[in-house]
């Protein structure tokens, strides 16, 4: 998948599946990792609410806010995202739309510090996640990364692991959960969509599904360690009409849940998902408002231009 901006290309799909897991070390009962380093404790992840079946009918938990502040990223010398302001809300979907290489994944990737793994890379601002600054100091990055979980462009399930490992890597890495790891992985199975479709088959590999079940078997992965956030890098882009619902009732479930960003290049498709939308363009933001304002009356000429079709 390209970078969008002046990077590299990164190709290596079991990276991306790592960066989203993480090497989680272990954790005490206080909290912070073996190594000392404070990890991220948000309210909604001290006393998690069980998923329900497919999502349905789960009772909306407080989600996390975020708000980015003059941010800025570089590939090298060269800036892909430019002093970029924008507030996600809690529990709703936020659609980033806007024409190849404007620095939409580039700024996503940022929001889970996953931009700077790539070499030469690097992030200027601040990202707060209710009040907290992810790029402080004192911020366990793999602590980030559980709290803001990422979705790929293309799936990417562990080749080698079976269903059920594919979902139980993340409590298994963060010696959370332990106790009901069978549980847990149902769980977010049927909060992905999936349980019914792969129950009789978890000892399967999850390479072995089709590419909508291995994207859903993706944010299973995710959900497996209580995100408060998801982020999703154009999750529907590799998959066929049918698979591309499923994806979408799902975001529409998942919200009561958690907050949930989607980069899209398919107007209609942030047009049935999002409660807002955020238009950018050369690395900086256009326009961000209700998304039915941002696809009706825009504020910007530039923005109804390329809803409309003009460019991009």
């Amino acid at each position: 998948m390209m970078i969008e901006g002046s990077g590299p290309e990164v190709t290596d799909r079991e990276r991306d599946s790592r960066s989203e897991v993480g090497d989680r070390p272990a954790e005490t009962a206080g909290g912070a990792s073996q190594s000392g380093t404070p990890r991220i404790t948000p309210p909604s992840l001290s006393q998690p609410s069980p998923p329900t079946p497919n999502g349905g009918g789960a009772e909306q938990t407080p989600g996390l806010s975020i708000a980015l502040e003059q941010l800025r990223a570089f590939y090298g010398p060269a800036e892909a995202v430019r002093g970029l302001d924008l507030e996600f809300h809690a529990n709703q979907v936020t659609a980033i739309i806007g024409p190849s290489g404007c620095g939409k994944s580039t700024m996503i990737r940022c929001i889970n510090r996953m931009h700077e793994e790539i070499p030469g890379a690097r992030a200027e601002g601040r990202v707060m996640l209710e009040g907290l600054d992810v790029y402080d100091p004192s911020v366990d990055v793999v602590a980030v990364r559980r709290a803001i979980g990422m979705v790929f462009q293309k799936p990417n399930p562990f080749p080698t692991m079976s269903i059920f490992d594919n979902v139980a890597a993340g409590p298994r890495l963060t010696s959370s959960r332990r106790g009901d790891l069978r549980e847990t992985v149902e769980s977010a199975l049927r909060s992905a969509g999936l349980w019914e479709e792969v129950a009789d088959r978890l000892d399967e590999p999850g390479a072995g599904l089709s590419g909508g079940q291995q994207q859903r078997l993706c944010i299973a992965r995710s959900l497996a360690v209580d995100p408060d956030v998801i982020l999703m890098d154009e999750p529907c882009s590799a998959l066929d009409p049918i698979a591309t619902l499923k994806i979408e009732e799902l975001i529409d479930q998942l919200k009561r849940r958690v907050t949930i960003v989607i980069v899209t290049h398919n107007m209609q498709q942030a047009a049935r998902v999002a409660d807002r939308t955020a238009f950018m363009l050369d690395g900086r933001l256009v326009e961000v408002g209700p998304t039915q304002e941002i696809f009706t009356t825009p504020h910007d000429p530039r923005t109804e231009e390329y809803v409309t079709g003009k460019f991009g």
